[in-house]
């Protein structure tokens, strides 16, 4: 919401964008695990498509940005904490972002499954602060709260309309997470699409309430500088000692999201070593079954990032990683929309519903990117890029 506070009624356009957008990438990776529900995700359908070089490269972006992005959950994590901690030096922060993640990675460490058991737990304790926290300050809900800001009154439509998509989309990044441990579940070729499609549609509909509530509920200005929106709601509404209460719930919610891309970040490079594309040292579990030095490794890489944007304030490392990877995850994206596209050639589809999802889905990704900053666009393709060495290193082998 703090993010979104400056781009005022524009924010429900972009929420409609781009939950529309997710929607349609959902069907598409909901297809695409029916067809080939194996252990990896993005990767192991471009494989079928295109072969093992495009494979490793969607891969090797897709496990990269996997987890720099949790980068930006572990900072928010952080963040609710700090008015209980009353800390805010860089070091100290940095230090605790930093423990976050190495207790994370050795949860994950312990077994897929006990993180599935924690998950579900965690699951419904999000409904406190995104279902119940919505549902009390809707009262004081006021469309004077949702204005445009005097900087982005300045920008032509269509750049609101793309950055404000290219926000709100961050909240769907991870749809097609579901079908990374596919060769883990029970019947995954039913089990997973059905979680792909309802749980897009979910939380579509769940962030949208949110959203518009905490935007309504507090003056856009005020919105715009909170690093805790919920926290800063409820205190503004309620008062006394309740944003604690909250503080702590929140930090649980994205301790859950943390979670949840550790395990998707190690069952893709575990699966990208099991194809043979990333050195045989990825394939080392230990005795429950967990990826080794899959999980070690993007743990590693994770902190080194904590430390670069630490010394920044909250909504610049937000916004900043934010940008980077949601386009680096288009290009995945994208790329799993022309295997799908590859999937309906090779069997002679003419089921015209198909088609158009397809079309629909690789459209938006397009429309994205196009109007993208060329300068993020060329950042984020250096996630790529930097598979090079290990590429020409495998290949040798």
């Amino acid at each position: 919401p703090s993010l979104l506070a400056p781009y005022g009624p524009y924010a429900l356009a972009g929420w409609f964008f781009s939950g529309l957008g997710a929607i349609l990438l959902a069907l598409v990776f909901a297809r695409l695990c029916e067809a080939f529900p194996e252990t990896g995700g993005p990767h192991v359908y471009v494989e079928k498509a295109f072969g093992k070089t495009a494979s490793f490269f969607v891969g090797w972006t897709y496990w990269i940005v996997s987890w720099v992005s949790t980068t930006v959950v572990s900072a928010a994590c952080v963040g609710y904490l700090l008015p209980i901690l009353k800390i805010s030096h860089p070091l100290l922060v940095f230090t605790l972002q930093s423990t976050l993640t190495l207790g994370v990675t050795a949860l994950n460490l312990l077994s897929t499954q006990s993180i599935g058991k924690i998950e579900s737990f965690l699951t419904l304790l999000k409904g406190v602060p995104l279902l119940v926290i919505p549902a009390l300050i809707i009262s004081r809900f006021s469309l004077h709260n949702i204005v445009l800001s005097p900087q982005m009154a300045a920008l032509p439509t269509g750049d609101l309309l793309s950055q404000v998509t290219l926000l709100t989309l961050w909240c769907f990044i991870g749809v097609e997470a579901a079908t990374a441990p596919a060769g883990m579940v029970k019947n995954p070729e039913k089990t997973i699409p059905l979680a792909i499609v309802t749980g897009t549609a979910a939380v579509a509909a769940l962030y949208i309430f949110n959203s518009l509530s905490v935007m309504g509920a507090l003056p856009g200005g005020i919105l715009a500088q909170s690093i805790t929106p919920y926290v800063d709601a409820v205190q503004t509404i309620f008062g006394g000692n309740w944003y604690l209460i909250i503080s702590i719930i929140s930090a649980l919610v994205c301790f859950s999201t943390i979670n949840a891309w550790t395990l998707t970040s190690g069952q893709i490079a575990l699966g990208l070593a099991q194809k043979g594309l990333f050195p045989a040292l990825f394939k080392k579990q230990t005795q429950t079954g967990a990826p080794l030095w899959a999980l070690c490794i993007s743990c590693m890489g994770t902190l080194p990032i904590l430390g670069l944007l630490s010394s920044r304030s909250l909504a610049q490392q937000v916004t900043t990683v934010i940008d980077y990877s949601v386009t680096a995850f288009l290009f995945v994206y994208l790329a799993c929309c022309a295997a799908f596209f590859h999937l309906l050639l090779s069997q002679k589809s003419r089921a015209l519903s198909s088609w158009l999802i397809g079309i629909g889905a690789a459209g938006f990704c397009c429309w994205i990117i196009v109007n993208t900053p060329p300068n993020t666009v060329l950042i984020a393709t250096l996630f790529t890029v930097s598979g090079i060495p290990l590429y020409l290193a495998q290949r040798k082998r």
